[in-house]
């Protein structure tokens, strides 16, 4: 027998949200270990508020939109308030009721400075690695570092000489969108600026490859579980991989002398990939007790700056083997969490976003982990 169409909508729902949740879902496990760590810097978010003056929307909202945009691959925050809008699942889990009114997507934009003075984005990646720690999930000793190119907000016809300004051309057709013809013109950093994104820098990976204006994510990962535990966000140029793995291995052993009380000078290693086969950063390691596990590149005749004295050990195959899982958070990161291409300008909004998204990445790795363990249920 065929059912009839209802027409006419019910007046009350007598179904909760908690119940048309899966208790299988896996957003189910990543809210049970969110909730401790949000709670956690509620006193940080305190202190980015007034006392008097309008409420504000909660950051722990903000935060948790942030994160199910990233989770879902959804490319705009005004996307992401319509989703929220009609989304029960996503109004469950950012603690939203199923009547509340959803906040403008401008709201976003509004209180972005606000938890960059605060720096929540890496104060949350350091509580998401004392979770990480409290469950026995990272290790002290044993590290890889590397880097990736993200392309900056801003097209190539932004990137002109620096004595002329944006849409200078008398003969344009189209003055919002000139057409600009660079052929056979040599375009440098040193010369040229993006009128777009001025801290973006023309860059390109390898040879063969086409240069963008781009910047540089780095992140150094624990060898254990492959959880991203530093990050860097910089301009895109050929020394900025060396001098921020540099950097960021000497905070990680600082943090680890902190909650462990091991001294700073403790023996790590570090793997890393052929651009850090330099002899300069393998001496500034060596300097600082640490382990150079960095793959020998002796393409055209080089010198490696590795010798038998490193690769004779069974701890260096171990780490250039571990060292390509790196790449598996790059790669989340830019197709998942859409980063291939950062809508923010400049290093210090773009840093925000890379350390925010390095922090889901590490929470969602830690829940499947756990779920593994039957930790979570």
């Amino acid at each position: 027998m065929r059912g009839p169409q209802e027409k006419q909508d019910d007046l009350f729902s007598y179904v909760s949200m908690e119940d048309r949740i899966p208790q299988d879902h896996p957003l189910r496990r990543i809210k049970i270990l969110l909730e401790p760590l949000l709670r956690d810097l509620s006193r940080e978010f305190d202190g980015l508020y007034a006392d008097i003056g309008r409420r504000s929307i909660p950051p722990e909202y903000l935060l948790k939109a942030s994160l199910l945009q990233m989770l879902y691959s959804i490319r705009s925050e005004r996307l992401l308030v319509e989703e929220i809008n009609y989304n029960l699942l996503f109004r469950w889990f950012i603690g939203l009721k199923m009547d509340d009114d959803v906040w403008d997507h401008s709201t976003f934009t509004k209180n972005r400075d606000r938890l960059l003075d605060g720096d929540i984005a890496r104060k949350l990646l350091e509580h998401v690695l004392g979770l990480a720690r409290e469950h026995q999930l990272l290790g002290d000793d044993h590290f890889t570092v590397d880097g990736t190119l993200v392309e900056a907000w801003a097209s190539q016809k932004s990137f002109q000489k620096r004595t002329e300004t944006q849409g200078s051309s008398s003969d344009s057709d189209d003055p919002g969108n000139p057409t600009v013809n660079f052929r056979g013109e040599k375009r440098k950093n040193d010369t040229h600026q993006s009128t777009t994104d001025p801290e973006a820098m023309l860059y390109r990976k390898g040879p063969g490859k086409e240069a963008k204006l781009s910047f540089m994510g780095h992140a150094l990962v624990d060898n254990r579980h492959s959880l991203i535990v530093e990050t860097a966000f910089t301009q895109a140029t050929g020394k900025a991989e060396r001098t921020s793995g540099v950097s960021m291995i000497k905070r990680v052993k600082k943090r680890i002398a902190r909650l462990t009380g091991r001294s700073v000078d403790h023996r790590v290693t570090l793997g890393a990939d052929k651009n850090y086969d330099t002899h300069d950063f393998v001496a500034e390691l060596r300097t600082i007790q640490v382990t150079p596990h960095v793959a020998q590149n002796t393409s055209n005749n080089r010198s490696s700056a590795i010798d038998e004295r490193t690769t004779r050990h069974q701890g260096y195959e171990i780490s250039q083997r571990k060292r390509k899982q790196i790449e598996e958070g790059f790669g989340w990161l830019k197709v998942v969490a859409l980063l291939r291409k950062i809508h923010l300008k400049g290093t210090i909004l773009g840093g925000f976003l890379f350390t925010f998204g390095c922090a889901v990445y590490d929470l969602l790795r830690i829940s499947n982990v756990l779920a593994d363990k039957e930790v979570l249920a």
